[in-house]
């Protein structure tokens, strides 16, 4: 059973909601973060990252730059950027990019259940990362970035939303890259608490992106619960920040790669070790894959198509049947020696929204013999079995668009003790 609750979320005010939406803080770099709220001070980036508001040399990771965030928060609310609902609520978001519709839920979520399993993840989390989001959740006392999770569809849940997206929205706004974003206010009891059971039914959620956000959350809830040994259950810290899509509605994109050098080998020796793993076709301008089991290549010489026909793979294992763990387990490792994806810095990923000009332009600028692959985008079913198989993917599999806007939602949590 799946334990989702309204809440009363501190959101911007209708005059300033275009000003404050920004995409999540991990897609800049710290020099991008600071030029992007150059002229932007309402931009939910500020807060989200706060070192853009001191000096570049500044320990982005310093306790102060966690308490300006706070402050921020604080002082945006004083001039009534941001307002808080009197009442718990359930938020309709809808997004609409190159005429494809999402529609989610903004709710809170049981940490337990992420504990138990009944959230389920398809990765895992690194530490340094966790440890930023966990200080930031703990010292300005509220979840600012929403946890993207998915669903397999229900009809109930879909009905209830359709009819709620009768009603005028609250925003309605186009984002700086053509998004189209709408939000609905729920505060209706009875409209609440039939929600809010209708997601009793619902037996798992799923993880589709914002595992350190989550992780960090659950964590902060944690501390919070021994910090106060009394508590009920029912506070804030218990819950984490989400936005729930029904499967149906998403949409994966590739995430391709890019490694910097060939691993000490020759162009000839690269290619001869890799046709002993799959069948190299040479093609003439840049391409896509065409289907599963193919992965397109571009070098400084060109690109070419990889059909992985050569070495034989469980197909009932979730994990090994990925053509990123085809890609991993028959090239990278073994041939490039890239035997930790998380943590060799010769590797790079690329979110399929930048396209395949930004392998071509990784490679041609790279100052020595280097390599990209293009992948086809994982299935969100893929992601459903290997979560409910308790297997996690290998990193960087999904990338999702268009990205939830941060800003639009906060979720204040009790103080510390």
């Amino acid at each position: 059973m799946t334990t989702i609750k309204p809440f009363r979320a501190i959101r911007p005010h209708e005059k300033f909601v275009d000003q404050v939406a920004a995409l999540p803080y991990d897609v800049y770099s710290r020099q991008e973060a600071r030029e992007f709220v150059k002229d932007r001070p309402y931009s939910f980036l500020n807060i989200d990252r706060p070192e853009t508001q001191f000096d570049p040399e500044h320990d982005m990771y310093a306790q102060d730059v966690y308490e300006k965030a706070r402050d921020m928060i604080v002082a945006q609310m004083d001039k009534g950027i941001y307002i808080q609902d009197p009442q718990d609520c359930f938020y309709i978001y809808e997004q609409t990019m190159n005429g494809r519709i999402q529609t989610g839920l903004a709710a809170v979520s049981s940490i337990d259940d992420y504990l138990n399993g009944i959230c389920k993840k398809h990765e895992n989390t690194v530490s340094a990362k966790e440890t930023d989001r966990i200080h930031h959740v703990s010292i300005t006392s509220c979840q600012t970035g929403p946890i993207f999770l998915t669903y397999r569809k229900d009809e109930t849940i879909q009905a209830m939303i359709e009819s709620q997206k009768k009603h005028k929205p609250v925003y309605d706004f186009t984002s700086e890259d053509g998004v189209r974003q709408r939000v609905w206010v729920i505060n209706d009891r009875q409209c609440v608490k039939n929600m809010e059971d209708a997601f009793k039914k619902v037996p798992n959620t799923y993880i589709a992106d914002g595992h350190h956000r989550c992780a960090s959350a659950v964590r902060v809830g944690c501390q919070r619960r021994q910090q106060y040994p009394d508590h009920t259950g029912q506070e804030e810290f218990n819950y984490f920040l989400c936005i729930l899509f029904p499967d149906t509605q998403l949409e994966i994109m590739d995430y391709n790669r890019f490694v910097s050098d060939l691993n000490g080998l020759s162009f000839d020796e690269y290619m001869n070790k890799l046709s002993e793993v799959c069948t190299i076709t040479p093609i003439s301008q840049k391409q896509h894959p065409e289907h599963k089991k193919q992965v397109t290549m571009v070098t400084k010489e060109g690109w070419y198509k990889l059909d992985f026909n050569k070495v034989s793979v469980d197909e009932t294992d979730v994990v090994a049947r990925l053509d990123v763990s085809r890609l991993q387990q028959q090239v990278l490792g073994p041939i490039l020696g890239i035997n930790d994806p998380r943590t060799d810095p010769r590797i790079s990923f690329i979110g399929g929204i930048r396209g395949l000009e930004e392998l071509e332009k990784r490679v041609q600028e790279s100052a020595q013999a280097s390599v990209a692959f293009a992948m086809v985008p994982t299935d969100i079913s893929e992601l459903m079995d290997v979560a409910d198989a308790g297997r996690l993917m290998p990193p960087k599999s999904t990338w999702f668009e268009p990205k939830l806007r941060s800003g639009l939602f906060i979720h204040p949590i009790e103080p510390e003790k």
